[in-house]
């Protein structure tokens, strides 16, 4: 190999790593790029379901409340409640059905 080819075998190889280099940022960006479309629209839906989501926690957390004040008091004043509670949903769904008889 004479000295004009090894040159001109650097000049291609080292051609091929730079081009190989400048496709890898690009790659880079790219993949960085859509990693922030991503988390962006996960904010924005998190951002809309977040209200509601706070909503459905505070339910669920005066549910529990109830539910471990059941399971700890033994008193009869807890049964009275829960049996009110009963006739109140009972009550509505009395009345449409009565409607839909008459």
């Amino acid at each position: 190999m004479e000295f004009g080819e090894f040159m001109a075998f650097a000049v291609v190889v080292g051609g091929t790593i730079a081009i190989v280099r400048t496709m890898a940022e690009v790659y880079k960006r790219k993949l960085a790029l859509r990693e922030r479309e991503i988390e962006l629209q996960l904010q924005h839906r998190s951002g809309s379901e977040g209200s509601a989501s706070a909503d459905t926690i505070a339910r669920l957390e005066d549910r529990v409340r109830v539910l471990e004040r059941i399971a700890t008091d033994k008193s009869e004043a807890v049964a009275a409640q829960i049996e009110a509670l009963r006739d109140e949903r009972a009550a509505p769904v009395q009345a449409a059905l009565a409607k839909e008889i008459v």
